[in-house]
């Protein structure tokens, strides 16, 4: 497993699909992940600090937790099947629950959880970006501190 930051979310044109792009920690490999637009809504919440006036799904989540003791130790992306990613996340008790990524992603960002990716899924889903491409990292992240979660609403 290799740990992975979330770079953050945008909208692919022209399919106007969301995706969450992940980084190796210590290496080079970036891991594009199509999502819904709620999901991506939810990350780009919580990497902007914005706090609704209601908890939203991946609020609650993370309050469940807390208010039964439970505490989020890892988030794993385990797989992909068929264009499909699958993750889990690891309670300190050491229960692993089924989930997608793009949940398991907004609420690791929620609780301040480690999000680590396995060798076989950026073996065949990642990118190596090389030096030359760095521009485009860099503009994405333009882009990054310059949306606003409401740009992923549906209209």
């Amino acid at each position: 497993m290799r740990e992975v930051d979330v770079v953050g979310v945008r909208v692919e044109m022209p399919s106007n699909q969301p995706i969450v792009l992940l980084r190796e920690v210590t290496g080079a490999r970036y891991l594009p992940i199509w999502i819904g637009a709620v999901e991506a809504t939810a990350i780009a919440f919580a990497q902007q600090g914005v706090v609704p006036p209601r908890p939203l799904t991946h609020d609650l989540l993370k309050d469940v937790l807390g208010a039964t003791g439970n505490e989020l130790s890892e988030v794993r992306i385990t797989e992909v099947r068929e264009g499909v990613f699958y993750a889990t996340l690891v309670l300190a008790s050491g229960v692993e629950v089924s989930a997608r990524p793009s949940d398991s992603i907004a609420l690791a960002l929620r609780t301040g959880t480690k999000i680590v990716c396995s060798e076989d899924v950026l073996d065949e889903a990642g990118l190596d970006v090389p030096e030359e491409d760095e521009d485009e990292v860099e503009k994405f992240r333009e882009f990054l501190d310059n949306v606003s979660p409401e740009d992923f609403e549906e209209a």
